[in-house]
């Protein structure tokens, strides 16, 4: 005999809930794509275009000694890197990396606030 839909289905058996909780306390994994790991670039960088309003670029895969003031180039647009961010997470006693993040700007953009402010110093 069917359910009736006002009925709600139960979700997880107790023994797959468990499962469930343990996997979900890991982070997720993130691999770059194949022609970027061919590359030799092969550690993921969530990017944010920080030029009001922010703009989620993705997570794409860069070399691991990215610099401010360097240039990347995402989908055939030129940008620089504004700031580079390492986050950590304490597990089990121990500091985990969670998150490496770009803040990027396009080139121009930056080129203009380094003029802007040199005119702002010189003020």
């Amino acid at each position: 005999m069917p359910m009736p839909m006002s009925m709600p289905m139960p979700i997880a058996m107790p023994s797959n809930f468990t499962a469930f909780q343990k996997r979900s306390s890991q982070a997720p994994k993130v691999f770059c794509r194949k022609k970027e790991r061919d590359k030799g670039q092969n550690h993921p960088y969530k990017v944010i275009e920080i030029t009001p309003p922010p703009k989620n670029l993705g997570i794409r895969c860069f070399s691991p000694n990215l610099q401010c003031g360097e240039s990347v180039t995402i989908e055939g647009q030129a940008y620089t890197i504004s700031a580079v961010t390492h986050r950590y997470q304490l597990r089990k006693g121990k500091y985990e990396p969670s998150e490496k993040r770009l803040d990027v700007l396009s080139t121009g953009r930056y080129i203009l606030n380094l003029y802007l402010e040199s005119l702002l110093e010189n003020s």
